[in-house]
């Protein structure tokens, strides 16, 4: 495929190509005063996000510049879209104004999907960076980027995945990801936040957060999504933390070598401990960092160099 719309049948191959790519273009950019490669010149990238976003929006769009393509945002909030403009319609009018790649995040499921439907007579690839609960797979990429940086071969490795599963499209991503990586996935949340359907993801489901973690290799811990919670899923930010956060204490039950993640932003105090999301054993600035890399890759792959297969 042209596109980047899920880790859902993303293979190893591709995935891990990808994941070359980021390292090798963070390597070439170390140490540089002037972070500026001409792969992508000449190129339109358009950011369209109809959701809020810090981490995803700015690293792609420091991605795209850093590459040299010319970098677009638009907001739905300031575009057509607060006319009642449709997506079909924004699509189709930035595909015609010469958009090389639209980075599209919508707070509906399968968005993106649709998007690259209507697009498909156009030359207009479309990378999904986040639709509703569905999917966000770059996000997923940089992850597995950080636990390869921290742990190396992710084969054989035992990640847990620990939080709101229900309202979660960065669990869904990974989940795909890290099993065609070779990585044993398993998810740990409240009864209530766990989504029906789930043991077709292929990861393993419990509640018991502190059973698992003596044999964890990395945690990563999924933000709270109250925005999307219409409903009592938990009778406290406390009780919450309580069960499913990672204090000080539970910290120490993992194994020396254990990675910390979190995809933020973060709830400290009550998803994490600020102590613990402070430490050495997190790797959270770190994903930050690798997003930029891997969604300069994600365009590479695109736009330049080889499709990406999935």
């Amino acid at each position: 495929m042209r596109h980047l719309l899920s880790t859902d049948g993303l293979d190893a191959a591709s995935a891990t190509a990808v994941l070359d790519t980021a390292d090798t273009l963070k390597r070439t950019l170390l140490g540089r005063e002037v972070k500026k490669l001409p792969t992508l010149r000449g190129r339109t990238v358009v950011t369209l996000f109809y959701e809020n976003s810090t981490r995803t929006r700015v690293s792609f769009e420091v991605a795209g510049k850093w590459m040299s393509a010319d970098v677009i945002n638009v907001s739905a909030s300031s575009s057509s879209v607060g006319k009642g403009e449709s997506l079909r319609d924004t699509a189709l009018t930035l595909a015609a104004a010469g958009a090389d790649c639209v980075i599209v995040r919508h707070p509906a499921s399968g968005a993106a999907h649709r998007l690259a439907g209507w697009l498909a007579e156009a030359a207009t690839q479309v990378v999904n960076a986040g639709d509703g609960t569905h999917e966000h797979p770059t996000q997923a990429l940089l992850d597995a980027a950080t636990l390869r940086e921290r742990l190396g071969e992710l084969a054989g490795r035992r990640i847990g995945i620990v939080g709101d599963l229900l309202h979660s499209r960065v669990a869904r991503s990974n989940v795909h990801l890290l099993r065609a990586l070779g990585a044993e996935v398993v998810l740990v949340a409240p009864p209530t936040l766990v989504p029906t359907g789930i043991d077709g993801w292929g990861a393993r489901v419990t509640h018991d957060l502190d059973a698992e973690l003596p044999g964890l290799d990395a945690v990563m811990l999924l933000r709270v999504q109250a925005e999307r919670m219409h409903g009592g899923f938990f009778p406290s930010a406390r009780e919450y933390s309580i069960g499913y956060g990672l204090n000080e204490a539970r910290s120490a039950r993992l194994p020396e070598h254990a990675v910390v993640l979190h995809p933020g932003p973060m709830l400290r105090g009550m998803e994490i401990a600020g102590t613990v999301a402070d430490s050495d054993r997190a790797a959270i600035t770190q994903q930050v960092g690798n997003g930029v890399h891997v969604r300069m890759a994600v365009l590479y792959h695109l736009l330049a160099g080889e499709e990406i297969a999935a």
